[in-house]
């Protein structure tokens, strides 16, 4: 019986590159070989359809970002601080251990984005949609969700120092987290944790127990 032809699996090629030609040259070149991680420090890579690509360990501080499609990207161990991802489509990312302090995501989509033991520092995450997404171990320290969707969303263990509103979705928000969390309303801005906490996100739908700091009891 003859053996039917063994066939190379087809490299992975973005569906569009970048506008910027710097940025499209060095994502070419990284293509020509990704033994090495990525280094788009400063580029420019709007226009681009990154979906599905494998970034693991890149170099992206500073890049621009914004609009790009990054569905179902592996960005594990990546450092993408003070990236502008305003609006980036990230649904379904491996963000496992990225470092995306200082990042702007506004209005980015993240759902169902496996953020495990991601560092999320001095990020603007409003009006991001956060459904269904693993936050897990990550470290969230003051961080703007105002006006975010954390519907369905699961939490373990996470530092959750976050800034939230009237406007923050957090029915089917599970799991557990440190506070406290600040919340801006009405009445003004009040910083609320323990047991307050937990029926703030109680009567919105949630079901989250937040841990005392240190273990104290509450």
């Amino acid at each position: 019986m003859t053996e039917p032809p063994v066939t190379e699996p087809v490299p992975w090629q973005p569906s569009a590159f970048p506008a910027d030609p710097a940025a499209a040259r060095q994502l070419r070149e990284w293509l020509d070989d990704t033994h090495y991680a990525l280094y788009g420090v400063g580029h420019d890579f709007r226009g681009a359809d990154l979906t599905n690509g494998d970034f693991s360990g890149a170099w992206l501080i500073d890049a621009v970002l914004a609009g790009v499609e990054l569905g179902g990207v592996c960005l594990y161990r990546a450092d993408v601080s003070g990236a502008d991802l305003t609006g980036a489509n990230m649904a379904g990312a491996d963000l496992v251990r990225a470092k995306l302090d200082r990042a702007v995501l506004r209005s980015a989509r993240l759902d169902r984005a496996d953020m495990v033991k991601a560092s999320l520092h001095d990020v603007d995450a409003s009006g991001a949609s956060l459904r269904g997404t693993r936050i897990m171990g990550a470290s969230l320290y003051d961080v703007d969700l105002r006006g975010a969707d954390l519907t369905g969303a699961v939490l373990f263990h996470n530092t959750f120092k976050v800034t939230v509103d009237d406007t923050t979705l957090v029915r089917g928000l599970t799991g557990t987290a440190f506070g406290p969390v600040t919340v801006v309303g009405g009445a003004g801005t009040r910083q609320i944790g323990g047991t307050d906490l937990e029926a703030w996100l109680g009567a919105r739908g949630a079901e989250v127990q937040v841990i005392p700091p240190q273990g104290r009891a509450r």
